[in-house]
């Protein structure tokens, strides 16, 4: 009987010590899903107003972004208004709406919906007025409450096609 009383009490120190693990496991994950729900609504109130306080806010200062349109990674806040920059001067009224996304730990899985009107130029091709609609696939990495990596994938073939550059199937 004082053998079964010990393996009963080592189990349930086990048992107590697992729970202890994966509570201080949870209460150190980098963000909850909530925060990381905010970071990213907060992210699109900033690519739709182009708001740098924004920018500030939501991307860490050494945040490194993977764009199509720049050979080589751009970084922080200020990288990431280079790009709405590029992207406001060819379409002025540009808005990104996130359809979805998926979350695991701290990445992010996010599909966009890019709507504007071609009024400047664009990789060279002069306004054409023509309006575009276009998706976007971007991954999002995050900690401490802000992005610290983004990897872009728009679908530039359809802006292309849309504005008249490329001809459409």
């Amino acid at each position: 009987m004082a053998r079964e009383h010990r393996f009963d009490v080592h189990i349930e120190s086990m048992l107590r010590s697992q729970v202890s693990a994966r509570t201080s496991l949870e209460r150190h994950s980098k963000m909850p899903s909530q925060s990381t729900e905010s970071v990213m609504n907060r992210f699109v109130e900033f690519i739709n107003t182009g708001n740098e306080d924004l920018a500030r806010e939501v991307i860490s200062p050494d945040a490194v972004f993977h764009a199509p349109s720049h050979p080589e990674p751009l970084r922080g806040p200020d990288g990431y208004m280079e790009v709405l920059g590029m992207m406001r001067s060819a379409f002025p009224d540009v808005q990104w709406t996130l359809e979805e996304t998926v979350t695991e730990g701290d990445t992010v899985a996010a599909r966009f919906t890019m709507q504007g009107t071609h009024d400047g130029e664009f990789f060279g091709i002069p306004a054409s007025g023509n309006k575009i609609s276009v998706q976007a696939m971007n991954f999002y990495y995050l900690a401490d409450g802000r992005i610290v990596g983004e990897r872009g994938q728009p679908d530039l073939l359809g802006v292309m096609q849309q504005i008249g550059a490329v001809p459409a199937p």
